[in-house]
């Protein structure tokens, strides 16, 4: 096996959102905002080569949507899944599986794509199977009015009627090879990649722990669908990565691609920061 890093692309949301009820004073310690109050993201993916299978987790939001879409999210540099699959010598047609944490559009966007005239929406990876869980797309096709804007049909749509979607059951493993962490608090069933790598256990962290800012307990997103639970979700897990010295890949953080956390009287806290290729390589 070997993994990859891929960027996909930055952009920025506001700091309020992304911390809920935590003051601004305390959150732009460690991700400071703009004059709008918007913070940096980045859309970090992995992908995995195993044996013959390229496994593509996350896609980030892609390139079909509106100007005026795009115009809400600030998006800057120059990282796209094209450049980063060949940055490794791949091509998104070389894609075996997609697997889709959630089907929030910054996760998922970049599954689908417009057909050469734009007259019919057509998955990305044309030879990858995609891979859900039935609860999470239940719930994100028949969508709560709080996470309605996060799931948009154009995005969800066109994996089934392409007949290339499939859903994660209890033999996941033996499905995707990985282990899957499934958490609720952000929303239904998401789904968390936890691989042994290298000797060292990394978990994909998805929207369970965005940034490295978001490691106190009681830092949590307000568009986490039930925040008491993440919360709850969070203090497990994070004593579990503390205990066995897990490194955390961090899909949202713009400056951290790993972290690992250490216990301390306050609770679990950050022990280091890393780039990607500097523990795996």
């Amino acid at each position: 096996m070997k993994i990859y890093s891929i960027e996909t692309g930055n952009f920025k949301l506001d700091g309020g959102a992304m911390f809920g009820v935590v003051p601004k004073t305390i959150w732009q310690k460690t991700n400071p905002a703009d004059a709008n109050n918007l913070i940096d993201m980045s859309m970090r993916s992995i992908l995995i080569e195993d044996g013959n299978r390229l496994i593509l987790v996350d896609t980030g939001l892609g390139a079909k949507q509106s100007n005026k879409f795009f115009s809400y999210y600030y998006l800057f540099g120059d990282f796209s899944v094209d450049l980063s699959l060949a940055k490794h010598g791949f091509h998104r047609d070389d894609i075996t599986d997609v697997f889709l944490t959630h089907l929030h559009f910054d996760h998922c966007g970049g599954a689908i794509e417009w057909n050469s005239d734009k007259t019919f929406l057509q998955p990305a990876f044309k030879n990858a199977k995609f891979w859900s869980n039935k609860e999470h797309w239940q719930w994100a096709t028949e969508p709560n009015s709080r996470e309605k804007a996060s799931f948009l049909k154009e995005n969800i749509n066109p994996i089934k009627e392409s007949g290339q979607l499939n859903f994660i059951d209890h033999n996941y493993k033996d499905q995707i090879g990985f282990d899957v962490l499934f958490v609720d608090g952000h929303t239904e069933k998401q789904m968390l990649p936890k691989l042994t790598y290298q000797g060292k256990t990394m978990v994909f962290m998805a929207d369970l722990l965005p940034t490295v800012g978001h490691i106190p307990l009681p830092y949590v997103m307000g568009y986490d669908t039930r925040p008491l639970l993440t919360i709850q979700e969070k203090a497990s897990f994070l004593e579990e990565a503390g205990d066995k010295e897990y490194f955390l890949f961090l899909e949202h953080d713009a400056h951290n691609e790993i972290c690992t956390v250490k216990h301390t009287e306050k609770g679990v806290r950050l022990k280091s920061t890393h780039k990607f290729i500097d523990i795996f390589n």
